[in-house]
Parts: C-alpha cells; sequence; structure tokens
C-alpha cells in the first residue's frame, strides 16, 4: 500500500532520517516509539512532504514519489491520499469546528459546500461534537480540538491516515477521548502510522511496532514481541525507562 525507500533527511549537518526503509500494508496499523529526537515525527513530515525528504522514494498504492525530483503536482497528489493530525491541533483559529472540517473538502477536493457542510456534520456527530459545530476553536477543550483535528483527517478519506503524538498536548483529562477515538478508526482497518509515547495504548492498537533510534528503524514487530522480548539492547533500555516512569 505504501512503500518507502531510503528516505533521508538532514538539517544542517545532522542527519535525523537515515535511509529509512518502511512498507505498510492496506488496513495496517503501525505505531513508531523511540526516544525524543530520534526522528520519529520527522518521518511522518516527509511522508508527508511537510518536510521535503533529502533524497527517497515514496510510493502509495499506483503514485510513486521521488523526493529530489518531486514537483508541485507530485506532492500535491501525494497529500490528496494521506491525512496528517498534528500535536498542536493545527486548527483554524477564525473558522468553527465544522469549517475546519469542511476546508479541505472545498478548497482541495472542491466539493460543494452543502455537500462539504453535510459530510463535515456527520463527522462532528461520529466524534461527538455535533453541539460543538459553531463553536471557534477558543472555545473547544483541547480534547474537543484535537477530535476537531482527526475529525478533519477522517472527513477526506484519506488512503493513509498519519499520527503525531496525537495526545501529548493535552491534559491527562482528555487523553482517554482522543484514543478512544483513534481505537474506533483503527477498528475499520484504516491504515494509520501513529507516533506516540502512549506504550499502552500502542500495545492494544497496533499491528506492527516499529522502534526508532538515531534516525533509523532499529527493531519491529508485533506488540508482543517488541514489548515482551525485544532483541535490540536500545530498545530494551528504552523500554525499562519508560516502564519505570510508569509510561508501559
Amino acid at each position: 500500500m505504501i512503500d518507502i525507500r531510503g528516505l533521508t533527511k538532514r538539517f544542517g549537518h545532522q542527519t535525523v532520517l537515515d535511509g529509512i526503509d518502511l512498507s505498510i500494508e492496506a488496513g495496517e496499523r503501525v505505531v513508531v516509539i523511540g526516544p525524543s529526537g530520534t526522528g520519529k515525527s520527522t518521518l511522518l513530515r516527509c511522508i508527508n512532504f511537510l518536510d521535503r525528504p533529502d533524497s527517497g522514494t515514496i510510493r502509495l498504492s499506483n503514485l510513486g514519489v521521488d523526493a529530489k525530483a518531486a514537483s508541485r503536482a507530485d506532492i500535491l497528489a501525494l497529500r490528496r491520499r494521506t491525512a496528517f493530525v498534528f500535536q498542536n491541533y493545527a486548527l483554524f483559529a477564525n473558522r468553527t469546528a465544522k469549517q475546519n472540517i469542511m476546508e479541505a473538502l472545498v478548497t482541495v477536493q472542491k466539493q460543494p459546500k452543502a455537500e462539504a457542510e453535510k459530510r463535515a456534520l456527520a463527522i462532528l456527530a461520529e466524534t461527538g461534537l455535533s453541539e460543538r459545530a459553531d463553536s471557534y476553536p477558543a472555545a473547544l477543550s483541547g480534547g474537543q480540538q484535537q477530535r476537531v483535528g482527526i475529525g478533519r483527517a477522517m472527513a477526506i478519506g484519506a488512503e493513509l491516515m498519519l499520527f503525531d503524538e496525537p495526545t501529548s498536548a493535552l491534559d491527562p483529562e482528555w487523553v482517554g477521548e482522543v484514543l478512544d477515538l483513534m481505537r474506533r478508526i483503527a477498528e475499520r482497518r484504516q491504515t494509520m502510522l501513529i507516533v506516540t509515547h502512549e506504550m499502552q495504548f500502542a500495545r492494544e492498537i497496533a499491528d506492527r511496532v516499529l522502534f526508532m533510534d538515531g534516525g533509523r528503524i532499529v527493531e519491529e514487530g508485533p506488540p508482543d514481541a517488541i514489548f515482551e522480548n525485544a532483541t535490540d539492547p536500545r530498545t530494551r533500555a528504552f523500554l525499562k525507562r519508560v516502564r519505570s516512569d510508569g509510561s508501559a
């Protein structure tokens, strides 16, 4: 479904992604874990070309994009097939919850406004936010804002959903409602690539867990294999540390 080969990204003299190879099947839920600063979020941003990779190729179904040669049309075609959920919600402050969800439907997918509004209201109902359709982000809790952000990603019907630490900016009281929504999406076999520090959630939702360190995928496998029988000492050290912090 998506095949990534040799994905590399540097910021100055620092190599943040060091030749990443990754394939994800349609309907697969892949969770990326690892210490801060190891390239997890950059991987997601490069897949979506929010950060342009220095080299490598990305193939999503029948669309192939070469990082060095990608045109604006290539990047837009890739983004139409992917949806990105940000850490900090990234909602338009001057648009209501409904309008935030409608935005991409109208401007990118060129849907008529009436059709986009119908879709947005259906998504808001699905996310439990029907009564907040006309609320602006400032009037929403962090959990509600993130649910709108996820709803916006759901609305476009993307082949691949990318989640970049979707609960990291939330107060603890709002984390559960966001994770519950992500579980419901996962149950539909939506293809998902998720960066998270929620280890228990990763164990529950993932078909496969990737551990990243130093800009590389160090180890990968089913959740039980990674969390209970990791073979690489870097993976074991990381999991020992998060367990001592009460995160897993």
